[in-house]
C-alpha cells in the first residue's frame, strides 16, 4: 500500500525577493543548512557575491554583537537581478520587498514568472498579498485593490500556495551605503501562517525545526541565536502586526515631522492602548481568536527600545511618492465592517497628506527638469 506521508528533503532551495530585511532570514536558513538566492539590483547583487552578506544581532545575555557571515557556508548563497532568476528551480519565494517595489518592471516579470511556475510563496511583508487576504472567508479582496500600488501583480498567484510570515523582527543596516550589512534591533520571531495543503506545510516545519536547532559556532561555542521561525495553524497571527504598525509605525508621522516608535506609542499611552485593542478587535471580527494577538503590554516594552521613526515615517520624510499603505488597508477593511475611530481616520490622513505634497513635489521638479 502506498504511503500518502511526504519525506522533506534534506535542504531546500529558496528564493527571496529583497536583499535587505530579506538578508535575515537568508542568514537563518543558511545557517540551518538550506540554499538561498536573493533577489536585488545588479550592483547590490555584485556586491553580495564578492563580499557575501552579513548580519548582525546580540544573543540572551550579552550586549556584544554576533555576526553571521555567509561567506562561511561556501555555495549556499548567491544573488541575482530580477531577470536572472528562474522560479521553476526553487522550492520556496520569500517575499521580503516592501509593496510597492513589486511594480518596478524587472520585478513585475519576475512575479508573473513565479505566479505561472506555481512555486510555493510566503510574504515577510507588513501588507499582506492579496492572494493572503483571499484565504480568509469573507473577504473580498476586490474592495481593497486601491491600497496597493499595483493590484495586478497579485493576480496570478494561487492563494493556497501563498502565506504570510509576520515580520516582527526589527533590522535596520548600521552603514546605509553598504547594503549587504544588516544589524537586528529587535530579535523576535517570524510567526508565519500554515498553507493550505500538506506538502508546503512540511516544508514550512522542517525549515522551523531546522532553524531551531541550527547553532553557529564561535570561540569554540555552539550559539544558538535568536530570530526562529514559528509555524502557526490560524491565518491570523501574521495579522497581530496590524496592532502594531497602526499604533507605533504609521503613528510616527506628524503634521510636519515624525517622531520614533517608543515616542508614537509612549507619549499618550491611552490612546495607543486603544488604537491597539481597536485594531485587535478588528481581526476579531474577521475571524481571529483571542490567542492569535498579542498583549498590548508586551508591545509596548518592547516599543522602548524602538528609537527611530519606522521605515514608512523615514520613507515620507525622504520624499518617496509611495509607501506600504497598511493604513488605509485597515481602514477599508473597518469600514466594511462598520467600524470607526477617528484617531485611525487621522493617521489616514496625515499620511494621504504627506503622499500628497511628496508627489506634488516629485512633478514639480520633473517639470523643472523638463524645461
Amino acid at each position: 500500500m502506498q504511503s500518502n506521508r511526504f519525506d522533506p528533503p534534506k535542504s531546500y532551495k529558496v528564493l527571496i525577493l529583497g536583499a535587505s530585511y530579506g538578508s535575515l532570514l537568508a542568514s537563518k536558513l543558511l545557517l540551518a543548512g538550506h540554499q538561498v538566492t536573493l533577489v536585488c539590483r545588479s550592483q547590490t547583487a555584485d556586491l553580495i557575491n564578492r563580499e557575501g552578506t552579513r548580519v548582525k544581532m546580540t544573543v540572551k545575555g550579552s550586549s556584544e554583537l554576533i555576526e553571521i557571515d555567509s561567506r562561511l557556508y561556501p555555495n549556499a548563497l548567491n544573488a541575482m537581478a530580477p531577470d536572472q532568476v528562474h522560479p521553476e528551480h526553487y522550492d520556496l519565494v520569500g517575499l521580503a520587498m516592501q509593496e510597492p517595489q513589486y511594480s518596478e518592471t524587472s520585478v513585475r516579470a519576475l512575479m508573473k514568472r513565479i505566479g505561472k511556475a506555481n512555486v510555493p510563496c510566503m510574504s515577510i511583508m507588513n501588507m499582506p498579498p492579496l492572494p493572503y487576504l483571499a484565504r480568509i472567508s469573507g473577504m473580498d479582496i476586490r474592495n481593497y485593490r486601491s491600497c496597493y500600488l499595483d493590484p495586478e501583480v497579485w493576480d496570478g498567484f494561487d492563494p493556497s500556495l501563498m502565506t504570510l510570515c509576520s515580520p516582527d523582527p526589527q533590522a535596520f543596516r548600521p552603514i546605509p551605503d553598504q547594503p549587504n550589512v544588516l544589524q537586528v534591533g529587535l530579535p523576535t520571531n517570524f510567526k508565519v501562517a500554515k498553507f493550505a495543503h500538506s506538502e508546503q506545510n512540511a516544508m514550512l516545519e522542517k525549515l522551523e525545526a531546522d532553524i531551531e536547532k541550527a547553532r553557529l559556532m564561535q570561540d569554540g561555542l555552539a550559539l544558538d541565536l535568536p530570530v526562529k521561525l514559528k509555524v502557526h495553524d490560524s491565518l491570523f497571527v501574521p495579522l497581530a502586526k496590524w496592532s502594531m504598525l497602526l499604533t507605533g509605525n504609521y503613528r510616527c508621522i506628524l503634521d510636519e515631522t515624525v517622531q520614533s516608535i517608543k515616542e508614537a506609542v509612549h507619549s499618550d499611552i491611552d490612546q495607543s492602548r486603544a488604537i491597539y485593542e481597536w485594531v485587535a478587535h478588528l481581526c476579531k471580527i474577521l475571524g481571529a481568536s483571542h490567542d492569535d494577538m498579542v498583549p498590548f503590554e508586551k508591545y509596548a516594552n518592547a516599543a522602548n527600545g524602538l528609537l527611530k521613526p519606522s521605515s514608512a515615517a523615514r520613507s515620507l520624510v525622504a520624499g518617496e511618492t509611495h509607501i506600504e499603505r497598511i493604513d488605509l488597508l485597515i481602514k477599508l477593511i473597518a469600514d466594511q465592517k462598520g467600524y470607526q475611530l477617528d484617531s485611525v481616520d487621522v493617521t489616514v490622513k496625515r499620511v494621504n497628506h504627506w503622499l500628497y505634497k511628496n508627489r506634488a513635489q516629485h512633478q514639480k521638479t520633473e517639470q523643472l527638469r523638463a524645461s
